[in-house]
């Protein structure tokens, strides 16, 4: 039996044991962010050595995001989500006996090998599992509020464990998900491949690799050798070249690791510079918030933990009800609102200081949570939009990617503007810097803003119409999603 073909109830188990996935991945965001201060002090981790612990994971699952997703089309979407699954529960057990900062980032980095086979395949499940345009909006709607479930439990879950066994615990959690994810999906997932997957693209591969990599390095060490370094300034050089040479390379293979036709849709490269702004923006704002919690204010961990749980409880909320709004009316209203919201929330942190009071603090967290619950379902169901069913984990792979570019960029971007512009101890002098990183994450919101209403109306929808219809009827690559 196909995934199209199952039952109501196991089409929902089939969600369930895919937002399972979705759940680690989400928890071990929050939770790693909490536990950055403690890290700090074990370790004797500097700034950015911190940024390291978080963009290290970002930076290799948007470097593999897309060739786990067609591996997936051509080797079996279950069984390659079985093997992230087995990477990642591996990676959460050597990062918590890591002796040094170096370990565990390279600990990190076996963690990101696992994830970047976990989400875009189970979006792809999901996709070929619920084939109605209504139920699968709503079922995506289901995977972005789990997104909101995991970092909500992430900062409590997080930092009671921080607070009462030591941060090395934090990977601990992971394991029993991890390993339960592993049995049900050999139990109930029904295996599915494309009828025709792509070939590998070994230059494609290695040269996105080198254009992340070399970026994010120059952003984090920026501040740290000197801007006009060498060092730095051959990094960016070398990012520029391979990203040139990527664009230049893809367009000339018959079957590229991205299909360079899809960026003719305007919803579908909105969606994706949508998603890079709003999780830059998210990245820049779970860095900023917990130093300035734990090491400007003083709280634990766990105190730490609480005052960020009506951000999360928040996107917990919000998400499910976007997906049924994408559902019934399109894009443009969910992705209105989280411009609006992320941006509000970000302004409203521009003045803050030690002595910001507690109440200003919830109302700018839940607001920022009420943009980020809303932009998620709209990102996933507009980048799949045009898109042909059957390269489904190439697709999503494509909304993933962008995901964790923008959560490499922003802690890399936000953390070292908030690093050039610290002028002493962290305690005294954090809070101050810390305003152009959020006049850059206000400007993120703005971005998702302009980009959402410029890439959601009728124009918008016929250039996706066009990209459709360049793909020949009788291709593999022939049935396409509906616009939304």
């Amino acid at each position: 039996m196909g995934p199209g073909e199952l039952g109501r109830s196991r089409r929902l188990l089939v969600l369930a044991i895919c937002c399972m996935s979705l759940f680690i991945v989400g928890l071990d965001v929050t939770v790693v962010n909490v536990a950055l201060p403690s890290i700090e002090h074990e370790l004797h981790a500097s700034v950015s050595g911190l940024q390291w612990v978080v963009a290290s994971y970002a930076l290799v699952i948007a470097s593999l995001l897309m060739l786990a997703g067609s591996t997936a089309d051509r080797v079996g979407r279950r069984r390659t989500f079985q093997v992230g699954l087995a990477l990642f529960t591996l990676g959460s057990l050597l990062c918590s006996v890591a002796p040094s900062l170096a370990t565990l980032v390279a600990f990190r980095m076996v963690q990101a090998v696992g994830g970047s086979m976990l989400n875009p395949v189970a979006m792809s499940i999901i996709t070929n599992t619920f084939t109605e345009r209504t139920e699968r909006a709503r079922a995506i709607g289901i995977w972005g509020g789990v997104i909101g479930l995991s970092m909500a439990l992430g900062p409590v879950v997080g930092g009671l464990l921080v607070t009462t066994i030591g941060w090395r615990s934090i990977f601990w959690v992971n394991i029993p998900v991890g390993i339960a994810a592993i049995i049900l999906t050999a139990l109930f997932v029904p295996e599915s491949k494309a009828p025709r997957a792509r070939r590998f693209d070994p230059v494609g591969q290695l040269l996105v690799m080198i254009t992340l990599a070399t970026l994010v390095y120059a952003i984090i060490e920026g501040p740290g050798r000197s801007w006009t370094s060498p060092l730095i300034i051959g990094c960016f050089a070398t990012a520029a070249a391979a990203g040139t040479g990527f664009a230049w390379y893809e367009t000339r293979r018959d079957e590229p690791l991205l299909d360079i036709r899809f960026f003719r849709s305007a919803p579908f490269a909105g969606a994706t510079l949508i998603a890079v702004s709003a999780f830059a923006g998210l990245g820049g704002f779970l860095l900023l918030s917990t130093i300035y919690l734990q090491d400007v204010r003083g709280l634990s961990a766990l105190h730490a933990g609480l005052y960020m749980l009506p951000m999360a409880a928040m996107t917990a909320i919000c998400s499910p009800l976007s997906g049924r709004i994408v559902g019934a009316r399109g894009p443009r209203l969910p992705l209105i609102g989280a411009g609006i919201a992320i941006t509000v929330s970000a302004i409203t942190l521009t003045r803050l200081s030690a002595g910001t009071s507690s109440g200003s603090l919830v109302i700018s967290y839940l607001i920022f949570g009420l943009g980020f619950g809303l932009v998620n379902a709209p990102i996933t169901n507009t980048a799949m939009a045009g898109m042909p069913r059957t390269q489904a984990g190439v697709a999503a792979a494509v909304a993933s990617t962008s995901r964790q570019v923008g959560s490499a960029l922003g802690v890399a971007v936000i953390g070292s503007a908030v690093v050039s512009a610290l002028a002493g101890p962290i305690r005294t002098s954090f809070g101050p810097a810390s305003h152009v990183g959020w006049w850059l994450i206000a400007g993120c919101g703005l971005a998702v803003l302009a980009i959402g209403v410029i890439t959601s109306g009728a124009w918008a929808r016929h250039t996706a119409e066009l990209v459709a219809a360049d793909f020949r009827p009788g291709d593999a690559d022939a049935e396409i999603e509906p616009a939304a």
